[in-house]
């Protein structure tokens, strides 16, 4: 049974690699740089930012997504540099992504700015497809050629770009981050693997209820070739700049709780557990986990953060 599970995943992932192919975040509002470059900077300190998500708890060869981000304000604010790393695993496949980033920000008003991003690196695929086993309990082993070979560590530089508009209550932003659309193969010339651009668009806001309690909402609309548009919403409430509770909807996939926490001015600690119920692995796993930290380094010359910050 789990040979045959683990089949179905990997035509999930297929169908993914050729269509929705970037990993998938709750936290995404949390983990900005990795969707749009022309967020470098943002935050106004240097940012290192880590996530891990383990989805579909309990289903052979699930994916499972580790991220690591910084950024920082350079030169009087007038740019900002960036890099991240992500390591992304579904079944036999693994995708590791390294890039940097640029973002030249420009300031509209007093309290508003406007960034636009550039985004330079690779990604490295491998897949060990010999390792698969294609044959139910019962049935002839299934000869079938695109298996026949494994992918070894194909290195494909790319190129992203986005634009990002910030005040202290909203942002807005829309950012591709693949340009070029290479193409991975294996040794007996069968094509696994083929990047997609993707298009991203996000915003949110934070709104002030009374004194002690905020309500951020977030959205995140994902769309590519040969896959539906895909939209995220979330909306949490910050009691007293301290503790978040809030929910999200994945639209036609999942829906699950967040929760956060500001164990210091500096220090920023979330947690999100998902559900999905609109693909076919939903019956057998037991939903999705995302743990996020972020830590903002105050710089010497510009003393506090600026609290609060909500993205």
């Amino acid at each position: 049974m789990k040979r045959i599970l683990v089949i179905i995943l990997f035509g999930v992932s297929l169908l993914s690699l050729k269509a929705q192919q970037d990993p998938m975040y709750t936290h995404y509002m949390d983990n900005t740089l990795g969707i749009n470059p022309a967020y470098a900077g943002s935050r106004d300190a240097l940012t290192l930012t880590m996530l891990h998500r383990s989805q579909w708890v309990a289903f052979p060869g699930a994916p499972v997504t580790q991220t690591i981000t910084a950024h920082a304000p350079m030169f009087n604010d007038l740019f900002s540099l960036g890099a991240s790393i992500v390591n992304d695993a579904v079944g036999p496949v693994k995708n590791t992504s390294f890039y940097v980033d640029y973002a030249y920000r420009l300031r509209l008003t007093e309290n508003s700015k406007l960034a636009f991003g550039l985004k330079l690196g690779f990604n490295s695929v491998q897949a060990n497809l010999t390792s698969l086993k294609l044959d139910a309990p019962g049935s002839p082993q299934l000869n079938d050629h695109a298996f026949a070979d494994d992918l070894t560590g194909q290195v494909s530089p790319n190129l992203g770009f986005g634009v990002y508009y910030s005040r202290d209550r909203f942002y807005m932003g829309l950012s591709t981050p693949r340009l070029f659309q290479s193409n991975f193969k294996t040794a007996i010339d069968s094509s696994i693997y083929k990047e997609q651009q993707h298009y991203f668009f996000i915003i949110g806001g934070a709104y002030n209820l009374n004194d002690d309690i905020v309500f951020v909402p977030n959205s995140f609309v994902k769309v590519t070739k040969g896959a539906p548009i895909e939209a995220d919403f979330s909306g949490s409430f910050v009691f007293q700049n301290k503790f978040s509770v809030g929910a999200m909807y994945r639209t036609l996939d999942a829906a699950g709780v967040l929760v956060g926490l500001n164990l210091t001015e500096q220090l920023y600690a979330g947690y999100s557990f998902d559900w999905s119920f609109g693909n076919t692995t939903s019956k057998y796993n037991y939903g999705s986990h995302e743990i996020v930290l972020r830590y903002d380094f105050v710089f010497k010359n510009r003393g506090k953060i600026k609290s609060p910050r909500y993205f």
